[in-house]
């Protein structure tokens, strides 16, 4: 486990500077751009191949490609694995480039799908439809991305792939402050700035894989047995993967119709979920999923429940206080970002209330990351699909349930009932996917873990609670967020964040919580 909570810190720490960026960029946008009809179809334009990102470079390909590189590795000869790589590489590359094509020629229907809801009297449809042509070729260079990424994993080169998200935010902040000026309309920069930073950080990742021999060519074979496999464990992943995505691309269509800017509000205050989820839960998903590929090959079930315990265990020890610590922040940390003279305190105040909703979700989403593994490790794809399937009608209906009332009724923030809708059904999902690993006897307690795991939850409350005391002690009113310039409110941000972690973990260490026991020791 030590070793796995090491590989884990390294894609953490890589994560964590690339976040870094992504927080300096976001505020880049805000203090470059208003909110408003321009930037929502911007973040419009980048949503749509972003979620396919999600959809096939982090989702159905990478959950179905890592266990069978992993088998090959372990079980055949480094000819034949290579040869798997450069079929993989032809086959994937022609979808990926047909796709490209079909999206950029499709963008006036793309968008027009996002207007069958309604829209608001700012929205920029035709805008948005130059945007999404420009953006839409990321989903090539990011997917092949993901391809190499997941060769890297495999043979436990963590670092590279975890630091090439920091490539895309630099670009964009070239794009937001040197090229936008350039433009007549400067939104477009950044659209150029997507494109351009998909294609640097495929080439970044090249020379890593050259290292290990392992730069595939591009061939073509219809009947290969390994293309075969990962296609036939592609297909019902690439619908449980979908399954959230849809559910974002309808909470962006339904957003579409509500007040202008509420497609940018949920967009900041998903970037700020966005930020532990990737530090906590895809980091742990990316660690334990060779290693439980591995454990399931060599029919070691004991390790196999082991693994998958100790990433669940360490999900809750940092995603419930990451939840809380969000929610109580929510303001000072949009204040912070998009508060700067050029978006005003109401921007806050509505993207704050999103981003206390979303965050409620937070620990189930950590959770979904880690348990699914669970399932893909062992090449079953389609339980997975079918919690996801149920997830996503709970989502909607949800959606429904909360949004329209609180829209009807004329109160504020309607759109912070999507994201409300969002949490709950990943609490569905992440619930489902538990129940199964247990009932399938895939995931077993070990003697006394139950147990354990009760006193670790009670210990983990008290010190959430201690932290956010702590945090609402020092948390200054709303008026002093108004009349502080932008390096005051980031000085004392981080001085709560610094001081809100120490109270936490010191908390749990006066409870005998030791930093051993995080390895799993």
């Amino acid at each position: 486990m030590s070793r796995m909570f090491r590989s884990g810190v390294a894609i953490s720490a890589m994560t964590m500077i690339s976040r870094v960026l992504g927080l300096v960029r976001d505020a880049v946008i805000a203090h470059y751009f208003v909110i408003g009809g321009s930037l929502d179809a911007f973040f419009l334009a980048f949503r749509i191949p972003n979620l396919m990102r999600r959809l096939f470079a982090e989702g159905a390909f990478s959950l179905a490609f890592v266990p069978v590189l992993s088998e090959y590795r372990e079980t055949r000869s480094k000819e034949a694995l290579k040869d798997l790589l450069d079929h993989v590489a032809g086959a994937l590359g022609l979808l990926l480039l047909i796709m490209s094509v079909v999206g950029v020629l499709a963008a006036p229907y793309i968008i027009s799908l996002f207007t069958l809801v309604g829209k608001n009297a700012s929205s920029q449809p035709e805008l948005a439809v130059e945007l999404l042509r420009i953006t839409f070729p990321y989903i090539l260079f990011i997917s092949l991305t993901a391809f190499v990424s997941g060769i890297l994993n495999t043979y436990k080169k963590f670092a590279i792939p975890a630091f090439t998200p920091v490539l895309l935010n630099i670009v964009m902040i070239v794009a937001a402050i040197w090229w936008a000026p350039r433009f007549d309309e400067p939104v477009k920069a950044l659209a150029w700035g997507v494109f351009i930073g998909g294609v640097v950080q495929l080439l970044f990742q090249l020379p890593a894989v050259m290292k290990l021999g392992l730069l595939p060519r591009f061939r073509y074979m219809k009947a290969h047995e390994g293309v075969s496999r990962i296609m036939k464990l592609m297909v019902p992943a690439l619908f449980g993967s979908s399954v959230a995505q849809v559910n974002i691309l309808i909470n962006t269509g339904i957003a579409y119709a509500l007040a202008s800017g509420s497609i940018s509000w949920l967009y900041f205050s998903d970037r700020f979920v966005e930020l532990p989820l990737a530090l906590i839960g895809v980091a742990i998903g990316t660690v334990i999923l060779p290693k439980l590929s591995g454990d399931h090959a060599n029919k070691a079930g004991k390790a196999f429940s082991s693994t998958l315990g100790w990433a669940m265990r360490l999900a809750l020890l940092v995603g419930i206080p990451a939840m809380a610590g969000l929610i109580v922040l929510a303001k000072p940390i949009l204040a912070t970002v998009i508060h700067n003279g050029v978006n005003s305190w109401h921007d806050v105040e509505m993207a704050g209330m999103s981003l206390m909703t979303y965050s409620l979700g937070l620990p189930a989403f950590i959770l979904v990351k880690v348990l699914a593994p669970g399932f893909y490790s062992r090449q079953d794809t389609k339980t997975p699909v079918r919690i996801g399937i149920i997830a996503m009608f709970s989502n909607m209906l949800l959606s429904l349930l909360i949004v329209l009332p609180w829209y009807k009724l004329g109160y504020i923030g309607p759109h912070a009932g999507l994201a409300l809708a969002t949490a709950l059904a990943a609490y569905v999902n992440a619930g489902m996917l538990y129940y199964q690993l247990r009932k399938k006897n895939i995931y077993q307690h070990l003697e006394g873990q139950a147990e354990r795991w009760l006193k670790d939850l009670m210990r983990i409350i008290i010190a959430v609670a201690v932290m956010v005391t702590v945090i609402l002690w020092l948390n200054p009113e709303d008026d002093w967020w108004q009349d502080h310039g932008l390096g005051k409110k980031a000085l004392y941000l981080s001085g709560l964040v610094l001081v809100s972690i120490l109270a936490y973990f010191s908390s749990l260490g006066l409870m005998g919580v030791r930093p051993r026991q995080l390895l799993g020791r």
